[in-house]
C-alpha cells in the first residue's frame, strides 16, 4: 500500500529502543508490532555500527564520527550543530525528554540514566541543551498543552529502553507513552507523528531494526525504501528548512518515504 500523502505533519517525537534486531523485537512488543500494522512500519531500515553511541550520532548529527566506544560526553565533545541545534536556529522548536535524568542535561550516567542515549549533551557549543533537554516528567505537561516540540526525543531510561529489562517492559511503557501523546491537542489536531525504532542489532550492530512511523494520516502502510539513522536525521532537517548534516545529505529522508 502506498503512503497517504499529508501537509499536516509540523512535530515528530522519536523514541529509541536498544539491542534488538527486527524478530525480536516484534515478537516481544507486540503492542509495538500492532501500532506497525495499525500506522506505518519501514520493512528495510537499518543501523550503522556498534555499539550504540555512534548510532545516536548518526541520528542526531548525521555521521558517526569514526567513533567505536561509547564514551561519555567528555571523551567526545562534537563540534558544530546536532538536529536540535538546527530546529532552533531556523525558528522552530526542540527539546528532549531523558527519563531517569538527575537533572537538565546531564552530562554524567548514574542509575538508569544514560548519558551515551541523551546526545545533544554531547554538543558543548550548543547553548540550549541547559533549557531544553530535560527530565521526562515535564512531558506531560507540553502534550497537554499542545506545545510539543517540531524535533522532539523522549529518551527512556535504561530499563524501558530494554538494555537491561525484558521487551515486554519496554512495550509497557511505550503503550502508556502512546496513551498520553495520542491524548494531547498535537495529535488530534493532525500535526503530531511519533517515530520508534532501536539503536542497533544486539551485539552485532548493523542490522533491520523494527522501525514505526505512527501519525493520523498513516493506515496499514509498509514502506521498503532502504532507510537507516541519517534517513531520519535527513527528515528532521527538512522538517525545519536547515540543510542536511554531515553524511546524512546522502540519504533518503524517512519523512519523504512515508510523504510526511
Amino acid at each position: 500500500m502506498k503512503p497517504v500523502a499529508t501537509e499536516g505533519i509540523t512535530k515528530v517525537l522519536t523514541i529509541v529502543e536498544e539491542n534488538h534486531g527486527l524478530s525480536s523485537a516484534r515478537a516481544g512488543m507486540p503492542y509495538l508490532a500492532s501500532l506497525a500494522a495499525q500506522y506505518g512500519e519501514a520493512t528495510a531500515y537499518r543501523s550503522l555500527t556498534h555499539p550504540s553511541l555512534p548510532n545516536y550520532l548518526a541520528m542526531t548529527a548525521g555521521s558517526t564520527f569514526g567513533i567505536h566506544d561509547d564514551g561519555g560526553p567528555s571523551s567526545h565533545p562534537v563540534s558544530g550543530p546536532s538536529v536540535f541545534d538546527l530546529a532552533l536556529r531556523t525558528g522552530h522548536t526542540a527539546k528532549v525528554y531523558a527519563e531517569s535524568m538527575p537533572s537538565n542535561c546531564a552530562h554524567s550516567s548514574g542509575g538508569r540514566y544514560a548519558a551515551r542515549h541523551n546526545t545533544w549533551t554531547y554538543f558543548p557549543a550548543s547553548t540550549r541543551c541547559q533549557a531544553l533537554d530535560v527530565p521526562a516528567g515535564a512531558i506531560d505537561a507540553d502534550v497537554a498543552a499542545g506545545r510539543l516540540p517540531n524535533v522532539g526525543m523522549l529518551v527512556p531510561d535504561l530499563c524501558h529502553d530494554a538494555h537491561d529489562c525484558a521487551l515486554a517492559q519496554a512495550d509497557g511503557y511505550l503503550r502508556d507513552v502512546m496513551r498520553t501523546v495520542q491524548s494531547g491537542p498535537d495529535w488530534r489536531a493532525g500535526r503530531l507523528a511519533v517515530v520508534v525504532t532501536f539503536d542497533e542489532v544486539g551485539g552485532t550492530g548493523p542490522g533491520r531494526l523494527l522501525t514505526v512511523v505512527v501519525a493520523p494520516s498513516l493506515h496499514r502502510v509498509r514502506v521498503s525504501t532502504p532507510l537507516s539513522h541519517l534517513s531520519w536525521s535527513r527528515w528532521m532537517t527538512d522538517l525545519v528548512g536547515a540543510p542536511p548534516l554531515r553524511d546524512a545529505a546522502g540519504a533518503t529522508s524517512l519523512g519523504k518515504a512515508f510523504h510526511l
